[in-house]
């Protein structure tokens, strides 16, 4: 057992030893609402594979791939992305009306995880497990972003408000509080959708990146009726009206970041070059056939990853 080994174990439920195995590399997930059904399928290669990044990021609906890569659990993993459109009240209109949301953020995240709910979570594996975690929020009425690592996710609500603190779609969720502020998806903030800004600031030069776009997508500023609507609902906010109204510039700036570091061998990236469903997708058979293609695509650059981390996987 090397050093970093013998400093970094813990044993999660059922009294498995836990191990990282990866320590200069950071896996870093994007989010995308539903379109991570795609990427579950990534999050449980690696696990397949025994892959054990010590650091991860993740923000929005990567935030929950962040989470539930480290509780090891491979049927949440996907669950969470596809059966999860099952539950009852997950959400659609009648939830919106009913100030709920179209997606019912708090029984989705601080309900469903419970013993006995209908996504339960491995708590004791995730704070067993000695990786270490770091996802983000937008702060609404300040814009600070804000990071949160196990030092804050000591519990299972702590970990689950904070993931649905960082996946909040304004209009469309209500902001949950935590500590006494209201926060919105972590998207809006810095690296405006990517946590590689904070990943290299914490000391990473290679980095593992999990998209749920193709590459050559770029997103384009709001304008026309809809912008203004946005604008008008959210008189109230400017710092989120800001951050929406620069988003897209900020995105597309880490997107040829990420190829420069892809380019100069510091960076894998997956590319979800299949994807065929929408952040708003609830159609379970799309969300399994998404699933379904990210595994394939996963398998096929199998390989490519394996070469990516060769010498760098400590066995």
């Amino acid at each position: 057992m090397t050093q970093h080994e013998s400093e970094t174990t813990g044993r999660g439920l059922h009294g498995g030893e836990l191990t990282s195995n990866i320590f200069d590399t950071a896996l870093i997930f994007e989010g995308g609402g539903m379109r991570v059904s795609y990427t579950a399928a990534v999050v449980n290669t690696l696990l397949e594979q025994g892959l054990y990044f010590d650091n991860v990021y993740g923000l929005s609906a990567g935030a929950s791939n962040t989470v539930n890569y480290l509780s090891r659990d491979s049927d949440r993993v996907k669950r969470s992305f596809v059966d999860l459109v099952d539950m009852e009240d997950f959400g659609g209109m009648g939830s919106l009306l009913l100030h709920k949301g179209m997606f019912n953020a708090r029984k989705i995240y601080q309900e469903a995880c419970k013993p006995g709910g209908f996504l339960p979570y491995d708590f004791q594996t995730f704070a067993a497990n000695p990786a270490k975690c770091t996802i983000s929020s937008f702060e609404r009425d300040t814009g600070r972003t804000v990071y949160w690592t196990k030092r804050e996710l000591s519990t299972l609500d702590e970990v689950m408000v904070r993931v649905r603190a960082s996946s909040t779609l304004p209009l469309l969720m209500p902001p949950p509080l935590v500590d006494g502020k209201r926060y919105y998806d972590g998207g809006l903030g810095e690296g405006a959708g990517f946590m590689l800004p904070k990943a290299k600031a914490d000391g990473f030069t290679r980095f593992f990146i999990v998209r749920t776009r193709p590459k050559a997508y770029r997103k384009q500023n709001p304008h026309g009726f809809m912008a203004k609507l946005t604008n008008a609902m959210l008189w109230r906010r400017p710092r989120l009206r800001e951050a929406l109204a620069h988003r897209a510039d900020a995105y597309n700036a880490q997107c040829d970041e990420i190829e420069r570091l892809q380019a100069e061998g510091r960076a894998y990236v997956f590319y979800a070059e299949g994807m065929s469903v929408e952040s708003g997708t609830t159609d379970k058979a799309a969300l399994q056939a998404s699933y379904d293609m990210g595994w394939e695509q996963a398998h096929r650059e199998l390989p490519a990853m394996l070469a990516f981390l060769e010498g760098h996987i400590e066995r």
